[in-house]
């Protein structure tokens, strides 16, 4: 599998295919912290937020390298579990470097700043809340370009369909005061949340709704590829 996993990345980078997601995440990064500076915990959690669809998009565009007849012959040499692993799991390790220039990045445009006053986190506080910020928008997003990917809705205008409405309905659905909070991945709850103090509570419940949301995503995406290989 892990050969398998080597090939699907190595179809997005060389195909130049990674370069879209990795250019928009870049501009609309640049656009978050050009409107000024901020503490590492607020700005990560917005920065999230706003890649939330980008990495969704980049998982996308990485299942949907593959053309359907090599997918088909992955699903005959190493089986249908594997194969659907591979694919996630490619998609994962793409995204992981998306998030660490999303770390990196506001560190080369001046866009954060250390504690400032006796009630700032600290700088290595922010930098993890930071990072679980990130990685608490991960796999909904990965789950949510799988959902979008070819192999799931079988042509192009579906998946992106299925995108838009995946991405705008988090960000809707995940707005203060929401009437169904649930039904979206709590990546702006996180970023309301990283505003102020933050209880170990919140935590948890939060990297929970995550990580249902994300199965439940992921559920519908295996049996979907059941039932249309």
């Amino acid at each position: 599998m892990s050969a398998l996993v080597r090939l699907r990345l190595a179809g997005f980078l060389r195909t130049g295919r990674a370069l879209a997601p990795l250019l928009a995440g870049l501009l609309a990064l640049g656009v978050l912290y050009g409107g000024g500076r901020a503490q590492p915990a607020e700005a990560y959690g917005v920065s999230a937020v706003v890649l939330f669809p980008v990495l969704a998009w980049q998982t996308r565009i990485l299942l949907d390298v593959e053309p359907d007849v090599q997918r088909r012959l992955a699903l005959v040499v190493v089986g249908p579990a594997r194969e659907r692993a591979a694919g996630l799991l490619a998609a994962t390790v793409a995204t992981l470097g998306t998030v660490a220039v999303a770390m990196i990045f506001p560190w080369l445009v001046g866009g954060v700043t250390g504690p400032v006053g006796p009630g700032d986190r600290s700088l290595v506080v922010g930098l993890a809340l930071g990072l679980w910020a990130h990685l608490l928008a991960l796999p909904a997003a990965v789950a949510l370009g799988a959902l979008a990917s070819r192999a799931v809705t079988g042509s192009a205008g579906y998946g992106v369909a299925v995108l838009a409405l995946g991405a705008v309905g988090a960000l809707v659905l995940g707005l203060s005061g929401s009437v169904a909070p649930w039904l979206a991945p709590p990546v702006m709850a996180t970023a309301r949340a990283l505003t102020g103090p933050l209880a170990g509570s919140t935590v948890l419940l939060l990297t929970a709704g995550a990580l249902a949301w994300a199965a439940v995503a992921l559920a519908g995406y295996v049996w979907r590829r059941r039932v249309r290989p």
